[in-house]
């Protein structure tokens, strides 16, 4: 079953580091271009394992040996039959070298008032040329039903104001604000 036309839908491994740091780094960069984000690295390190949950969305070629890009360089020339993953109900086998458009990265959070578990989005980012095409509500979607199989009462996650284009997609799938993280600058 196709992810959503054009695009199929992988999850992630933990040998996906590298490349997870590299589609964190692009979205704060958007956000902060004068910043140096190499700190991400660690931060991939300490959380990211089986049980934070990463997936990949591939937009489908036609040709064998074909790779899709982020941007101007290619960040990922693996062959997909490396990963020996099961297939689910949103997942097609691909066959062709491509680098991924999208990905969605989740892990975990308490909701400190009444103390349950829930998922929290650490990453969701599509790649410039692949915005505006349902990617982010569809992996919003697929989350949200996923969360729902494992009895979870809510997803949280936490956005910059400033990406405006983000809370936009937010709002429009129901998110409220709960809460307003504020900092002093020292």
């Amino acid at each position: 079953m196709n992810f959503i036309p054009g695009y199929s839908l992988r999850q992630g491994s933990t040998l996906d580091k590298a490349l997870l740091v590299k589609f964190m780094q692009r979205t704060y960069q958007e956000q902060f271009p004068d910043q140096d984000f190499s700190h991400l690295a660690h931060t991939v390190e300490q959380y990211f394992c089986r049980d934070t949950p990463l997936w990949w969305v591939y937009e489908e070629v036609g040709e064998v040996g074909e790779v899709g890009e982020v941007g101007e360089e290619i960040v990922h020339q693996l062959p997909i039959t490396n990963y020996q993953l099961p297939i689910t109900n949103h997942q097609l086998p691909i066959t062709n070298y491509q680098s991924p458009v999208a990905c969605l990265w989740v892990g975990n959070a308490i909701d400190q008032v009444s103390g349950d578990r829930h998922p929290h989005i650490f990453l969701l980012y599509v790649i410039p040329a692949h915005r505006r095409k349902r990617i982010g509500k569809a992996l919003m979607q697929h989350l949200e039903e996923w969360a729902k199989q494992r009895n979870y009462c809510q997803i949280g996650l936490q956005v910059f104001q400033s990406n405006t284009t983000a809370l936009n997609l937010y709002h429009q799938l129901g998110y409220q604000e709960q809460s307003l993280w504020m900092i002093k600058s020292l």
